[in-house]
């Protein structure tokens, strides 16, 4: 039968008690940088796909490519291959059993975000 006496349990914790750890929000950035790297992916077949097919369709797809919005979507894609290469990085050591005692885990996400920040700001200057 029903349970009738449902509003007297407690409630799990929602996001409005629930303070976000630096794991939680460092694994929620991994999905969302693969997840915007497939995107990223496509437009760069986009682009190699007008090229193949005629002049003046590639040189509207270089143009979109190319363009303001363009340069900063493709420098953000940087970032997220850098940033989703260490957490992978982070994610192998944690598979072998490396690194889970908080302090190191806490390290190990701050190493993950200003090493993709470093290493974007260096292939920028490379480049």
């Amino acid at each position: 039968m029903a349970d009738v006496n449902r509003g007297n349990r407690p409630l799990s914790p929602h996001l409005t008690i629930y303070r976000p750890e630096l794991t939680s929000i460092t694994s929620i950035l991994t999905r969302i940088t693969g997840n915007a790297l497939l995107l990223a992916a496509l437009l760069i077949v986009w682009w190699f796909l007008a090229a193949a097919t005629a002049p003046e369709y590639f040189a509207f797809a270089d143009a979109v490519i190319t363009s303001f919005t363009g340069d900063v979507i493709m420098f953000f894609s940087l970032w997220g291959l850098w940033y989703h290469t260490l957490a992978g990085i982070r994610h192998l050591l944690w598979d072998n059993v490396i690194g889970l005692d908080l302090k190191t885990a806490y390290k190990l996400g701050y190493a993950v975000i200003g090493g993709s920040v470093v290493l974007t700001l260096l292939t920028i200057a490379i480049i």
